[in-house]
């Protein structure tokens, strides 16, 4: 058959989603978390979280080869362990992404302050509220008109951070002496926050998700998927050390940690001898940070609602989360609830308190993805394409993961465990009754439960030890 209709998509093509879906509005978010903790250093922390996010894509690549289904990690979960296993992992998902809804009406005020300093308490709330009612509106409408704000959105977010690293690097140039001071001493604080920081920074590479397609509209995806995901990842793992450069080499870290828009800052600075100039730079870059940020926010609740919706109609959720309106045909009780409760998380949380407890969640479901491929090769041994190397991805993918969860601090962990535990009361009462029969009984007879789980155990261990002789070339 031929494939002249149907077009598939090429290694640039691939590449392109990986890098389009990452670079955002995070960065502006993002750009300055570590300067409190590591100073210049954090640079370091960086090119780390980068290396986990491509570990951790691949590994959504692959299960994207085994099992192209809608649903992400929640369908992943759900095919390998079962149907509650799938509902906390589709919980801690949408309760990731949910809780970066409240962080971007935070930082759209933040860059809204280097227009209008020290805001009031009172305009601080209407305008986090009218953010929000826009993000609202526009979902409601449908996801035609929504899409269009996004890419309306999208259009021009990058060509600040591009004005910034050209202008920052002929600043460097220009003033090595004042680059250098500034990068010095490159570790103030040493590396005991490392962990800290890097969980704050890989909020920044999520969105990655969205590369791993289904395999099928790829061309050659046992070669393309990878290798985009790796040139995507690197290209956006380089931009965001060029820009995190530049901020540090222009501000100190002092500067940079009380910074409530760095960017918009660090802009000013550079084009400071010139005092229009630099006004206006500093206009261009918070600008585009605003709309970055109300583009990311419009596209995250597209992605929250439709999750959300997914799982009321798997009958997970409340049933108004599938209520669909009877003219724009979005789900328009889902969107309201979403972004009103999340209006309320952006009011009394602060900014690194809503990324890390986001991340928490994001990293229970890529661990819960990664170890989900041990499944699916031992049930389909030939998928559309297979990793190199092994099992040893997977195994890094969920050892990645666990350490993201456990640099959270005890109050981080302690907010997400109650957010988690909250989904269990709500699987009891909204769950199909034949499920919560089939775990009743495997209450009632614990002991054939154990049965069952010693041989999936074994099991578990024989492919194990199989693989990894596979992996480092024994032979028998």
């Amino acid at each position: 058959m031929s494939d002249k209709g149907d077009p598939k998509l090429t290694l640039f093509d691939v590449t392109n989603l990986v890098v389009g879906a990452i670079i955002g509005a995070d960065i502006y978010v993002a750009s300055s978390f570590g300067a409190a903790y590591l100073g210049p250093s954090s640079l370091l922390v960086w090119a780390a979280a980068g290396v986990v996010a491509i570990i951790i894509a691949l590994c959504f690549a692959q299960c994207a080869a085994y099992l192209p289904r809608v649903g992400g990690p929640y369908a992943y979960a759900k095919e390998a362990w079962g149907i509650f296993p799938g509902f906390i992992v589709g919980w801690s998902l949408w309760l990731a992404e949910w809780i970066s809804l409240a962080v971007f009406p935070v930082a759209f005020l933040r860059y809204l302050s280097f227009f209008q300093p020290n805001i009031d308490p009172v305009f601080q709330v209407l305008i986090k509220t009218l953010f929000v009612t826009f993000l609202i509106l526009t979902n409601i409408l449908g996801v035609k008109a929504a899409g269009r704000t996004n890419d309306a959105l999208t259009i021009i977010k990058l060509a600040p951070l591009i004005l910034f690293v050209v202008a920052g690097v002929g600043y460097i140039l220009l003033n090595p002496t004042t680059a250098v001071e500034n990068l010095t001493p490159f570790a103030p604080f040493g590396y005991t926050s490392f962990g800290f920081t890097l969980v704050l920074v890989f909020w920044a590479y999520a969105g990655f998700e969205i590369s791993t397609i289904p395999a099928d509209v790829v061309e050659n995806p046992g070669r393309v998927i990878p290798r985009a995901i790796v040139l995507g990842m690197t290209i956006v793992t380089v931009f965001y050390l060029a820009t995190n450069f530049v901020l540090f080499a222009v501000r100190t870290s002092p500067q940079l940690a009380t910074d409530l828009a760095p960017l918009a800052s660090a802009t000013s600075s550079i084009l400071g001898t010139n005092s229009l100039l630099a006004i206006l730079g500093g206009l261009v870059v918070s600008v585009g940070a605003l709309i970055s940020v109300a583009g990311s926010d419009e596209s995250g609740m597209i992605g929250t609602s439709r999750l959300g919706y997914a799982l009321a109609v798997d009958g997970l959720f409340p049933k108004i989360f599938a209520k669909i309106h009877p003219k724009y045909k979005t789900p328009y009780l889902a969107i309201i609830i979403q972004a009103a409760t999340a209006l309320i998380a952006s009011l009394i949380g602060n900014l690194g308190t809503l990324v890390a407890v986001s991340v928490f969640f994001l990293a229970i479901a890529y661990a819960a993805t990664c170890a989900s491929i041990l499944y699916f090769r031992r049930r389909d041994p030939e998928p559309a394409f297979r990793l190199k190397g092994g099992i040893l991805i997977p195994i890094l993918g969920v050892i990645f993961s666990i350490y993201l969860i456990t640099q959270c601090t005890t109050s981080q962990i302690a907010i997400g465990l109650i957010l988690l535990g909250l989904g269990v009361p709500m699987y009891i009462v909204f769950t199909p009754k034949k499920e919560l029969t089939i775990l009743k009984e495997e209450l009632i007879a614990p002991g054939a439960l154990k049965e069952e789980t010693m041989k999936l155990k074994e099991r578990f261990l024989a492919h194990a030890i199989s693989h990894l002789k596979e992996l480092f070339g024994h032979k028998e």
